[in-house]
């Protein structure tokens, strides 16, 4: 005779607790590695001179707006 496993109530309960705690720990997990890139590309940026920057075309007031679009897509 198999013996099966009843879900109970608190089963339930506790495997969607479960779940969705995953699913946060997943979202933050994003929005770190996502704020280290636009950390990343904002300090690159900043630290170029304005001559350098002039080159390319990017005035130094833009460069937040810019390392926002190139990780949130904004």
């Amino acid at each position: 005779m198999a013996v099966t496993r009843s879900n109970s109530g608190l089963d339930v309960v506790l495997d969607a607790g479960r779940t969705i705690f995953h699913q946060k720990r997943d979202q933050i997990r994003q929005a770190l590695a996502k704020r280290k890139v636009y950390r990343a590309t904002f300090s690159e940026l900043a630290a170029l001179t304005d001559r350098d920057l002039r080159d390319l075309g990017i005035p130094r007031s833009n460069i937040k707006r810019l390392a926002m679009e190139a990780v949130y897509d904004c």
